[in-house]
């Protein structure tokens, strides 16, 4: 739900959820204490404030990734070629486990926000920072050197959450069928029945295809699903094998 106006914290409307609106760094912190019993954040700040969380889902949205940045010319290709060099971050614990396993020794500077100034006043040779577009870069004279981690935003829960209960489990329930749903599509479509089992075969859905006899003599009717992913792919191997009438659709929710 969005922040309504402000407010930093909201009941639902049927009064299951309490919503507390916080900074993206205090969330771990409040699900690590049993403030709260969920907690979405990304994974880079989870990463970083090292709490005693469990991650229960990955989101799929706002992702992003956390990579070395550096001034034109820099030479820095690889995480080897910080040695001896100082480095600006919001994120110096991350970034100093992936430099303690590759035994490199830099000089890590912490700042909390406006990273990529740092090497244009002096205070680095390069960054380490959250690129989404790489545009806040460009527009500070760097260039992205190279990835160290993926991120996207998680739901986490305390690992001894006592309230680790029925309704966490309803909700992981939902959630999942809401994922589910959305990297899936329903489609429908018409075939001879001298391409049916070429077609079927292309199409699984949950266990198999819904095959309907048509008033069309020698025609079928098919309804599935089809993987988001492998759409346009099956698609094509569809109509090469008689389908027509072919019609995609969203899946709001699909539960297994």
């Amino acid at each position: 739900m969005a922040n309504p106006g402000g407010k930093l914290r909201a009941i639902s409307s049927n009064g299951e959820l309490e919503v507390f609106f916080l900074r993206d760094d205090d969330i771990p912190e409040y699900v690590s204490n049993g403030i709260c019993d969920l907690g979405v954040v990304g994974e880079n700040v989870l990463i970083e404030k090292q709490q005693q969380v469990e991650t229960l889902r990955q989101l799929g949205f706002g992702k992003c990734r956390l990579s070395i940045a550096s001034q034109r010319g820099s030479g820095i290709t690889k995480l080897a070629d910080l040695e001896g060099k100082r480095v600006a971050t919001s994120y110096p614990k991350i970034l100093e486990t992936e430099l303690n396993k590759q035994g490199v020794n830099a000089e890590l500077h912490f700042i909390n926000g406006s990273v990529e100034i740092a090497p244009s006043m002096g205070l680095s040779e390069a960054v380490f920072d959250i690129v989404s577009t790489g545009t806040t870069l460009k527009l500070n004279g760097l260039l992205e050197n190279f990835e160290v981690l993926k991120s996207q935003a998680v739901l986490i829960t305390g690992k001894e959450n006592p309230k680790r209960s029925t309704n966490i489990e309803k909700l992981l329930f939902r959630l999942d069928s809401v994922q589910r749903g959305r990297k899936n599509k329903y489609i429908l479509l018409n075939a001879p029945n001298d391409k049916l089992s070429a077609i079927e075969a292309l199409l699984p859905g949950i266990n198999s295809p819904t095959v309907t006899p048509l008033l069309k003599e020698g025609w079928s009717s098919l309804q599935s699903v089809i993987a988001e992913d492998r759409f346009w792919e099956i698609i094509e191997d569809l109509k090469s094998n008689g389908a027509e009438g072919i019609l995609v659709l969203p899946i709001e929710k699909m539960m297994v």
